[in-house]
């Protein structure tokens, strides 16, 4: 018996030795959770003192802009987050970002009878430069257009950036394009217009999968059916073309 009442005492010792360790355990994530906000508190800080001195810098030069986003970006601060508070109250910036989305917007909408929804990032950008130049006198890089585009893809809309080849392409209609669609592309990237055979030949495929992916394109306006370059139907594509998308900038 007495054994046993021995034993029934080692246990709550046992048991109050581990609630002791617990609360000690609980104050000191307390302690580094609290030095933690303080130091966030104090980034912070020095980040609003930062911005607020190089506040015209981040606003006119879009090289010091886009290491200003990456700078915030490490740190977990969003200035584009909110059109409303301290960064958009001190910078600007989630007003900058906003004209420039409509201002995408706007372009993309006023060249999709020409593209079908289907612009380069080069193309976009220019014409951008062009019309901030005559109305804010004020550069952006691509940087700047592609962080846009990347707010717009948030609110929906069929805005996003598609990588093809060595370019980038904004698509700026719902429906994404698949894999499929993006290599028959990629086979047009050189020249901007390519036609059934040479596709099937380079990928290997089925003529009856390369004609359901370049009717898809056609239908969507992204490209062109051309009947009189020879023995074949070609495709051009107005995205891939400099000539044709740069010659209504002049």
């Amino acid at each position: 018996m007495r054994r046993k009442g021995a034993g029934i005492g080692a246990v709550s010792k046992d048991r109050l030795q581990k609630a002791k360790f617990e609360k000690k355990g609980n104050e000191i994530a307390d302690a580094q959770v609290s030095q933690l906000t303080t130091h966030l508190e104090q980034f912070k800080t020095h980040l609003e003192r930062f911005a607020s001195k190089h506040k015209n810098e981040i606003r006119k030069d879009p090289e010091f802009r886009n290491r200003f986003q990456q700078m915030c970006a490490r740190s977990g601060v969003d200035p584009l987050a909110s059109s409303k508070g301290f960064w958009a109250e001190m910078l600007g910036v989630g007003d900058f970002y906003y004209e420039l989305g409509v201002q995408i917007v706007e372009i993309c909408m006023a060249t999709r009878d020409r593209n079908g929804g289907l612009i380069s990032l080069e193309e976009l950008w220019q014409r951008l430069k062009k019309s901030r130049r005559m109305k804010h006198n004020q550069e952006i890089s691509m940087e700047d257009v592609s962080r846009a585009i990347k707010k717009l893809h948030v609110l929906g809309g069929g805005f996003a950036i598609i990588p093809v080849g060595g370019r980038k392409l904004v698509q700026s209609v719902p429906g994404e394009l698949n894999m499929d669609h993006t290599r028959v592309l990629q086979q047009a990237e050189m020249t901007g217009h390519t036609c059934l055979s040479e596709i099937a030949a380079a990928l290997k495929w089925e003529n009856v999968r390369v004609l359901s992916i370049l009717d898809h394109l056609v239908r969507e306006g992204m490209a062109w059916v051309d009947d009189q370059a020879g023995d074949e139907r070609h495709y051009w594509f107005p995205s891939l073309v400099p000539d044709i998308a740069m010659q209504s900038l002049r």
